[in-house]
């Protein structure tokens, strides 16, 4: 009987919600793409896309989700840089 409290506890534990805020800073690049000083939050998500042809639809757009919360949804091409060439 204990063993299952202490399960029951160490599972309600880890469900707890969780705030978490992502900052990018200065010159932050992803694929090549400079995403410098945008702030992700729970309810202000970013999702970014790297193809490695051109996109159909190129750049951002924000996408309202069901919970209320909004997505920006960013489709990028891979630049060259040095690292990858």
């Amino acid at each position: 009987m204990i063993r299952f409290a202490v399960v029951v506890a160490c599972v309600c534990s880890f469900a707890l919600p969780v705030s978490a805020e992502v900052r990018f800073g200065n010159n932050v690049r992803i694929g090549g793409n400079d995403v410098s000083n945008q702030t992700f939050t729970k309810q202000k998500r970013g999702k970014f896309i790297i193809h490695e042809t051109q996109p159909k639809n190129v750049g951002c757009v924000w996408r309202k989700n069901g919970d209320g919360s909004k997505t920006k949804v960013c489709n990028f091409k891979r630049k060259k840089t040095k690292d990858t060439r």
